[in-house]
């Protein structure tokens, strides 16, 4: 009926939740459904539900950039920089700046830098500038002009200069007097 490592926890029974129409002071008629340790807030993390891409829809224009660890689809116009887990830009978007991902589908038109570790024109994809990349696939009918130029590890920003003339990290300044 009661178990001796249940009442030797720190606690005992107070911090667990008392089911309803359960009499105080008797034990629920299931086993708990998580080992000890496990429940939430106990120093482990549960996993991240997967989250839905953000949309940028084809009557949007954006100036500026744009930075996430999600999933980004973008249809309309950007004119910036993107940092995304996963980047998608549709057939009829048009991207103006370097665009960095771990995953990148091109399906419309990008204007700057490309750096990610698993890249991919479409048939329909127009890319005028650099592709950095560990992984490229480039399908028939998709057009690109400039560079390519496999890195083990692309989205270390090791290469050159970059696209809109601005940079991820803030320069450091040496101290004044």
């Amino acid at each position: 009926m009661f178990s001796k490592s249940k009442l030797n926890q720190p606690g005992g029974d107070a911090e667990k939740p008392k089911q309803p129409g359960t009499p105080a002071g008797s034990q629920p008629s299931q086993p708990p459904s998580k080992p000890a340790g496990m429940e939430m807030g106990s120093g482990m993390s549960a996993p991240k539900p997967k989250v839905a891409a953000s949309t940028l829809s084809n009557d949007l224009t954006i100036k500026g950039d744009i930075t996430t660890t999600g999933d980004i689809q973008v249809e309309g116009n950007i004119e910036g920089n993107i940092h995304a887990h996963l980047l998608t830009v549709g057939e009829g978007a048009i991207v103006r700046g370097e665009v960095v991902a771990d995953d990148i589908v091109v399906n419309g038109r990008v204007v700057g830098r490309v750096r990610g570790l698993k890249v991919r024109l479409t048939s329909t994809a127009r890319v005028e500038g650099d592709i950095i990349h560990k992984t490229i696939a480039i399908e028939s009918g998709a057009h690109f002009e400039g560079a390519v130029q496999r890195q083990e590890d692309p989205l270390g920003g090791k290469s050159g200069g970059h696209a809109g003339g601005s940079s991820a990290a803030p320069k450091a300044e040496a101290p004044k007097g």
